[in-house]
């Protein structure tokens, strides 16, 4: 089935055709619509999850402080380490 509509921005005597049934265009419209119908139900079915248990184990703030302080802490350590050999460089040559 073949419907034309009036696009908005056409002018009055322009119309946009639609694909016709078992074209390439049906098919990629149809394969588009059934993609849209399962994300959206996905959306929805993970919604209702979220609002039947709402803590479903996300990282907590306490635990993203805690990694921040590691990771700066390994990152300060290891920069004071690169210093004092930058440092002491040559006297260490003869070891």
């Amino acid at each position: 089935m073949t419907r034309l509509t009036t696009h908005p921005h056409a002018g009055p005597d322009k119309a946009s055709r639609r694909p016709a049934d078992g074209s390439r265009g049906s098919r990629v419209i149809g394969r588009a619509n059934r993609a849209a119908i399962r994300l959206s139900t996905r959306l929805q079915e993970s919604l209702e999850e979220a609002t039947r248990r709402p803590d479903r184990g996300d990282i907590s703030t306490t635990t993203v402080i805690i990694w921040v302080a590691a990771v700066t802490g390994a990152v300060l350590i290891a920069g004071t380490i690169a210093v004092v050999i930058a440092k002491y460089n040559g006297k260490l040559n003869g070891l």
